[in-house]
């Protein structure tokens, strides 16, 4: 190949009695083909819709060019107009739609090309790579890129592009910057989930990488030395090649660390004058060559020993340049070295954590980590963070406290940082902002503490905080500091601790009211934290509660503390609170006249809640009445006077009550023996006719069913079959909504009823009746385009109904006409990707096979129907569960696949599904369309032999997900 001063063009032209179908984004269109339609798709045209999209300032036609393109972008023309394009360079808009084109038709649409055309576009876009000048705008220059880099994984007869693409750019001064950039990208795409090259191709093209790696590295190298090219540009694009390499590991280690490029980079974060961009590539080299030491320790390699220090000591020769970093206040490279730094104990970690008698000489690396967590930006110590939890998650693993020890100076050095961090400004007023930068972070290092307290000691944590709050002439800024690190430690520390928190206690309850807002707030919150100490320590409890009910009270922004504070102490101490269940039944009587939000209140009525659970009958039917009545007597009002319209969130939303009583219903769980009416039946009787004319009423509004369904969910399962008489009028309701609303919670509520009522037979052939009255709504909105895609709630509820019949009453529903037809819709949708929908489907096989199985005692019945089934369908089944798992499942979802396979043998034999698993796997392309092998013969029989002698669902599982990476 070379590079010709003659355009190289790309031509494909697609005979009309062959037209393959275009692949889209996971959509198929069939190809245009007539002459007419090739005139629509003309340079000029399309040169036009551009200009309309890019610079007309009408927003309609600029909409409908969008439309335009993007069909133009699916057809099979738009291969060799994207290339006339790239030559023509008509402007930089065209030049990038043409580059984008290119890159997408490659990564999207490979499979419509004949192969004999695949050198003809190699041959072209090298001709667009070698063409780019220093003018070219950089995202033309990543598409085309991209594009080369695409094209040279998927063509098969492209076997040494590495050195191809060397030597016929190399020469060419102008064409080392794309050529560094074509490097880059191409390590970077061999897992691109678009692609979908295999892991038999990936193994070729690391082993074309590995083979090619030593040229790379020489080219990169020599790329430095050049004196006729722009400097900062070749160093940029050379680092980040470098890098991209290194993470593929590719280079020998020896070589990484002893080669101009990694001196180059060291040599760079050295120097304070080193340009923005530049400092940036190195970091990314430098975090790369550590990257390369992770992976490494596993093995423990001793002959690399000498050179992981050399490593280790050139990384600590930055601190150097990272105390220059912070004098200048040049935070974006302060961040790079605290990557760095970050990274080097990433590199060491296990080497740190060794059980040796001398520490390790890589823990002063966590010095360096802890120099930046004392940066004045939280920004800066907020990117060790992940470094805090790998190490607090390892030792708690270990539970070695010898080794916990060691790093104890650490962690208090840590949480003194931490503490810092969170204070606010001085000159703050009010409370912090919610979901401002600041309030994130206070977040994230409250997630921080609670995860390695343990490493130092809750209590001990507690008592430093504990001193800075009794330091003389504290700030207030200093004191919520404190205050909030005590709350993150508090439900740690053992209930019977008479030290410290009693003095906390007795300090938070005697606040004055002068005391800055933040602080009071805080404090609030801690209290409720020490909710198992207020337990143990029941003399206090009196005095926490009218605190907290003053609180409750103010309209300054304490309200919600006050209510979090107070759910957790009722969580806690529900016995004891029993005592005082006038007074919460009051506190729920004036819930709206609190300053707090509807989630808040929500929670303090779930407090309350488990507190009537420990009530007699007579105080709990009496007190549950009342509570529930405060929710329901306004959404009766407001089923009279609304309009149909609703404001979200609001009083005059019918969620904003039915949420709250489904709180109240779903906590209050008394224990109550069948044989005796349950005390809240009457409530739900009495609150029936009110529900069904809220889903009479907003049945348009899913949002408001499935609140509603929720709701009779938890009333349900509190009674349960002391619910009976609601059963058949639900049922009507449901059926009849549902025709009309195809809401899916009416499913789920169904699959509820069936698991109460199904095992009591003067139910069940009105339960199959309600199945049969939902199948045809549901059938008839799964098989519209994209039914299933479009509607992954359904088909997950409708599949969880089914199985809760296998369940509670398989016979009467494998005996029936229904079995059939849902089998073969489970059929189609075992394709569908959606995690929650694909499991209750893969549910659904599994809980019908179970009953073919010949160790089941229970229901012997329906053994022969199962296997007649098995029989007649097992063929589709294991088709589309292989289809399923090869292209359209991720393969977290495989083990269901593998669970319904499993089972499956149980009830087919071998010589069965033998044929089941060859036919499946016939059907899978052998070939790529770059022309290279996907699957050998050896590796479909191999797969084949392991499911079929397989004896637990655990091997089919690795098998498959071993398999389907061929494909992926």
């Amino acid at each position: 190949m070379h590079i010709s001063s003659q355009r190289c063009r790309f031509d494909i032209w697609v005979h009309p009695s062959h037209p393959s179908l275009i692949n889209y984004n996971n959509s198929q269109i069939a190809p245009i083909t007539t002459a007419g339609e090739m005139d629509t798709y003309s340079v000029d045209v399309v040169y036009q819709a551009i200009s309309a999209l890019f610079q007309g300032n009408n927003p309609k036609e600029q909409e409908k060019a969008n439309k335009w393109l993007q069909e133009f972008q699916k057809s099979i023309y738009s291969w060799t107009i994207a290339d006339e394009l790239l030559h023509q360079k008509r402007d930089l808009h065209a030049n990038y739609f043409a580059a984008q084109t290119m890159r997408n038709k490659i990564q999207n649409s490979f499979s419509e090309l004949p192969p004999h055309t695949h050198e003809s576009l190699r041959d072209s876009l090298i001709t667009h790579i070698g063409q780019i000048d220093a003018q070219t705008d950089i995202v033309i220059v990543t598409q085309l890129s991209l594009a080369v880099a695409d094209l040279a994984l998927l063509m098969a007869s492209w076997q040494e592009p590495i050195n191809d693409l060397l030597k016929t750019l190399a020469p060419h001064p102008a064409a080392i910057w794309p050529l560094l950039e074509v490097l880059k990208v191409l390590p970077e795409e061999i897992d691109s989930r678009y692609l979908r090259l295999g892991a038999n191709r990936r193994e070729e093209v690391h082993k074309q990488l590995d083979a090619s790696a030593e040229c790379v590295l020489k080219f990169l190298c020599m790329c430095l030395q050049r004196d006729d090219l722009d400097q900062q540009r070749v160093w940029n694009a050379a680092l980040r090649t470098y890098s991209a390499w290194m993470v593929i590991h590719v280079f020998p280690f020896s070589h990484i660390c002893n080669n101009t490029l990694t001196q180059l980079a060291f040599r760079l974060l050295n120097q304070p004058e080193t340009a923005g961009k530049l400092h940036d590539n190195a970091t990314e080299c430098v975090c790369a060559l550590l990257s390369c030491m992770t992976t490494r320790h596993d093995s423990d390699n001793a002959n690399d020993a000498p050179v992981e220090a050399q490593v280790f000591s050139a990384v600590c020769m930055l601190e150097t340049p990272y105390h220059l970093s912070v004098a200048h206040e040049d935070t974006d490279k302060t961040i790079n070295f605290c990557r760095i730094f970050t990274s080097l104990c990433d590199a060491f970690f296990y080497k740190m954590l060794s059980d040796q008698q001398t520490p390790h000489y890589s823990m002063k690396g966590l010095d360096l980590v802890l120099l930046c967590v004392g940066h004045f930006d939280y920004e800066v110590a907020e990117i060790t963070f992940h470094l805090w939890y790998k190490l607090s998650e390892d030792l708690f693993q270990r539970y070695d406290d010898k080794l916990t020890a060691k790093f104890r100076p650490h962690i208090e050095r840590l949480i003194s940082a931490l503490y810092r961090h969170s204070q606010m400004e001085s000159d703050h007023e009010g409370l912090i902002e919610e979901n401002n930068n600041f309030y994130d972070f206070r977040r994230k290092v409250s997630d921080l503490i609670k995860d390695v307290a343990f490493i130092v000691g809750s209590g001990a944590c507690f008592k430093q905080m504990f001193m800075i709050l009794q330091a003389p002439e504290t700030t207030w800024e200093s004191t919520e500091a404190a205050l909030f690190v005590m709350l993150n430690v508090a439900k740690n520390i053992l209930p019977d601790e008479n030290d410290v928190i009693p003095k906390v206690v007795e300090a938070i309850l005697t606040m004055s009211e002068q005391t800055h807002i933040a602080v009071r707030y805080t404090a609030i919150l801690l209290i409720g934290e020490l909710c198992d100490w207020i337990e143990n320590h029941s003399e206090s409890l009196e005095a926490v509660l009218n605190f907290l009910l003053y609180a409750l009270q103010q309209k300054n922004g304490l309200a919600p503390a006050a209510a979090i504070a107070l759910t957790s102490i009722c969580t806690a101490c529900r016995h004891k609170m029993v005592c005082h269940i006038s007074g919460l039944v009051e506190i729920a009587r004036s819930l709206d006249s609190f300053q707090i939000n509807n989630d808040v209140a929500i929670g303090l009525l779930k407090g309350i809640s488990l507190i009537l659970t420990r009530l007699t009958r007579e105080q709990l039917q009496s007190a549950l009445r009342e509570i529930v009545g405060f929710q329901l007597e306004p959404l009766a009002h407001l089923l009279e006077s609304s309009t149909g319209s609703v404001q979200k969130g609001e009083r005059e939303d019918p969620v904003y009550w039915i949420d709250r009583a489904c709180a109240i219903i779903r906590h209050t769980n008394p224990d109550v023996p069948d044989n005796v009416e349950h005390p809240t039946v009457a409530i739900l009787n009495d609150a029936w006719p009110l529900i069904s004319q809220v889903m009479n009423k907003f049945q348009n509004d899913l949002r408001i069913m499935e609140r509603t369904c929720r709701l009779i969910r938890y009333g349900i399962r509190m009674v349960r079959k002391q619910a009976m008489h609601l059963v058949e009028p639900l049922i009507k309701q449901m059926v009849v909504l549902y025709a009309v609303q195809h809401h899916s919670c009416f499913l789920y509520v169904g699959s509820i009823l069936v698991d109460e009522f199904a095992k009591s037979s003067e139910c069940i052939t009105g339960l199959l009746e309600m199945l049969q009255a939902f199948i045809e709504p549901t059938f008839g909105l799964l098989q519209m385009e994209n039914g299933l895609r479009n509607n992954p709630d359904t088909v997950d509820d409708f599949f969880r109904l089914a199985s809760r019949y296998l369940d509670c009453c398989p016979l009467q529903l494998i005996q029936s006409s229904l079995i059939t037809p849902i089998f073969q819709c489970a059929l189609i949708a075992c394709s569908l990707d959606h995690r929650e929908a694909n499991s209750s489907v893969m549910k659904f096989f599994i809980n019908l096979l179970i009953w073919g199985r010949t160790t089941h005692s229970r229901h012997a019945e329906c053994r022969p129907l199962v296997v007649d089934l098995a029989n007649q369908h097992g063929g589709a089944l294991v088709m589309n569960l292989i289809q399923a798992s090869v292209f359209q499942l991720h393969s977290y979802m495989l083990a269901d696949v593998a669970e319904v396979l499993n089972e499956l043998k149980q009830v087919v034999t071998n010589e069965q599904m033998q044929p089941f698993l060859a036919n499946a796997l016939e059907a899978l392309p052998k070939k790529n369309s770059g022309g290279y092998v996907t699957v050998t013969q050896q590796q479909l029989d191999e797969f084949s032999n392991t499911v079929l002698r397989a004896d637990t669902t655990k091997a089919i599982s690795q098998a498959l997900k071993t398999f389907t990476r061929l494909f992926r």
